[in-house]
C-alpha cells in the first residue's frame, strides 16, 4: 500500500516540477532543454531526489544544472503551493545521463549492423 502511495507522490511531484521549470523559472541563461526523468521521495517525505536530463552542449548543461540547483528554494516554495502534503520535501537535483548513454549504445549497435 505504501509503495502505491509513494509512486503517486513521485509522479505528482514530477509533473508539477516539470511545469515549474518550464513556466515559472525565468532565467535567460537557461537555454538547453530540460526534462525530469524521475523523482524519488523518501518515506518520511523530507527529501526528494530529482533526476534531470539536460540536452545541449556541455557548457549549457553545466549552466542549466547550476541554475536548477540555485533555484531549489523557489521550486520548493512553488511545490508547497501546488501540492498538498504534510511536509514539502527538500529537493536534491542530480543529472541523469541515461538517455544520452542509451543513444550512444544505439549508435554502437547501428555501427555494428552497418559493418555486417
Amino acid at each position: 500500500m505504501t509503495k502505491y502511495r509513494s509512486g503517486r507522490i513521485n509522479e505528482e511531484l514530477k509533473k508539477e516540477l516539470s511545469d515549474i521549470i518550464r513556466n515559472s523559472i525565468k532565467d535567460p541563461r537557461m537555454t538547453s532543454m530540460i526534462s525530469i526523468t524521475d523523482v524519488n521521495v523518501t518515506r518520511d517525505l523530507r527529501y526528494a531526489k530529482v533526476y534531470v536530463s539536460i540536452f545541449g552542449d556541455e557548457e549549457s548543461k553545466n549552466n542549466s544544472l547550476e541554475i536548477l540547483k540555485s533555484s531549489r528554494g523557489f521550486m520548493r516554495k512553488e511545490l508547497a503551493h501546488r501540492v498538498n502534503l504534510r511536509y514539502t520535501p527538500e529537493l536534491i537535483i542530480e543529472e541523469d545521463n541515461a538517455i544520452e548513454h542509451g543513444m550512444y549504445i544505439d549508435s554502437l549497435i547501428e555501427k555494428i549492423k552497418d559493418e555486417k
